[in-house]
């Protein structure tokens, strides 16, 4: 009888590069495609070859947008694979804005190296570009949440809600006589944009993310944090700078601004969005009016409340005014876009706020100003930042370790084994310990390219 076996080509042991393969009678089915980011050491492993060959694989199955989760996409289209990449319906109209942009900037990175000589490569490549991009989206197939989707090969797959960002689900995929779940990234419970996670009654075997998976969110108001840090600049006549990921925070924080507006904080401060998939990841808000709590007039009030930039001329007049301001800008982590333009233009002045409102990988500029740097490289110069640098972890989209093991709490019996993926190895071993202690359950901390045989 043919074997089910597992073995992760990312997402293990780092909280990036997200990649699953199930395997059984010489199919194989890839759950999530992400790009590895942060660390080089993490970025150069995007360039070396897979252990399973794109035209090995039989499926894709995305459980939601982020580029850690769906960016590699247009390079297993480029390298050969051209079959279906099964999403949800957010998750495809998504993936369009995300992977597009993605391969402007693989584009854009491998042009300025080749203009200044700085690659060791002669020419300079891109990972992939937009024909690759689009032809990966051209292969997305959309499907509903809640329903079983026949995947060929007698592989089955229903999603279910995750919470976190639009289209976010965790995938059940029943194969072998063998049930796997796959958690993607969880979200919040009581979070006022994303639903709660729906619970997944019975799995043989559950793939669990672990992000934050040895910390737990404050038992704070994120509005009343963002207003205090807010008008606290404002007083000393300084602006608030808030890189932010364009998919799913900026339209969360876009929320609490207008909720704070409401309620008569901040007075005049403006509030800008310069960023321009943010703010068409926004439009998609009302779209998408079954995957969020917003009522359609919420909604609109919510997005209404900033002014958006979307040219270069627009975006370095806001670099330029010394009005105090806030100004929400991809990318979250500090590693690209337009947010780099202000960090250089707002970080040397002391009377400004960097503020960071979640997870901040290893290797990133937001890591290295959480962690004190006092400077920062940018486009080749490096930058001083006296201005304050402040943290909003409870703004982050995915679950602490309590709401983690309440997610797995909706279990109703023990799977044969827990695999535990997409964190960082203190927060991967802290959870590992959670949830022996408190459910009992048998667990592994997946290893890069080890296969394990479930059934």
């Amino acid at each position: 009888m043919a074997r089910l076996t597992l073995t992760s080509l990312g997402g293990a042991g780092t909280v990036t590069g997200s990649k699953h393969v199930l395997s059984h009678g010489g199919r194989r089915l890839m759950v999530d495609f992400g790009l590895f980011q942060g660390l080089k050491a993490l970025r150069l492993q995007n360039w070396r070859p897979l252990a399973v060959g794109p035209t090995q694989l039989d499926k894709v199955v995305l459980t939601h947008a982020h580029l850690d989760h769906s960016g590699y996409l247009p390079r297993l289209v480029h390298d050969g694979y051209g079959g279906d990449i099964v999403c949800t319906e957010a998750t495809a109209d998504l993936c369009e804005l995300l992977l597009l942009d993605s391969a402007k900037i693989q584009e854009n990175d491998a042009e300025f190296a080749n203009r200044h000589g700085f690659s060791k490569h002669r020419p300079a490549l891109p990972l992939y570009g937009r024909r690759d991009a689009q032809r990966a989206l051209e292969q997305l197939k959309p499907v509903a949440f809640g329903k079983t989707f026949d995947l060929g090969y007698g592989a089955h797959l229903t999603y279910r809600r995750a919470g976190h960002i639009l289209g976010a689900a965790t995938a059940e995929i029943r194969w072998g006589g063998t049930t796997t779940v796959f958690s993607g990234d969880l979200g919040r419970y009581g979070d006022p944009l994303m639903p709660d996670p729906e619970p997944v009654e019975a799995a043989d075997y559950v793939l669990v993310e672990s992000t934050y998976g040895d910390r737990r969110h404050e038992p704070v108001d994120p509005g009343e944090v963002l207003a205090t840090v807010v008008e606290r600049t404002s007083r000393r006549g300084g602006t608030v700078i808030i890189p932010a990921f364009a998919v799913g925070r900026a339209q969360e924080l876009l929320y609490y601004f207008w909720r704070l507006k409401q309620a008569g904080r901040l007075g005049l401060v403006p509030i800008y969005l310069d960023s321009p998939m943010a703010i068409d990841a926004s439009t998609m808000l009302a779209r998408h009016p079954l995957d969020h709590r917003l009522s359609p007039s919420e909604c609109r009030a919510a997005c209404a409340v900033a002014t958006y930039t979307r040219d270069v001329e627009e975006s370095k007049a806001l670099s330029a005014n010394t009005v105090p301001k806030v100004i929400i800008s991809a990318s979250g982590m500090a590693t690209g876009g337009r947010v780099l333009h202000h960090l250089k233009a707002y970080g040397p002045d002391p009377r400004n706020t960097v503020v960071f409102a979640g997870y901040q990988a290893a290797g990133t500029r937001g890591e290295a100003l959480l962690n004190g740097a006092r400077e920062v490289k940018i486009h080749g110069q490096w930058i001083p930042v006296r201005a304050e640098v402040a943290n909003l972890p409870m703004l982050s989209a995915h679950a602490d370790v309590d709401e983690i093991m309440r997610w797995l709490g909706g279990f109703r019996s023990p799977p044969k084994r827990t695999f535990i993926v997409h964190g960082e190895p203190v927060a991967a071993q802290a959870l590992q310990q959670r949830i022996e202690a408190d459910l009992g359950w048998k667990t592994t901390i997946s290893e890069q390219d080890e296969p394990y045989v479930l059934a």
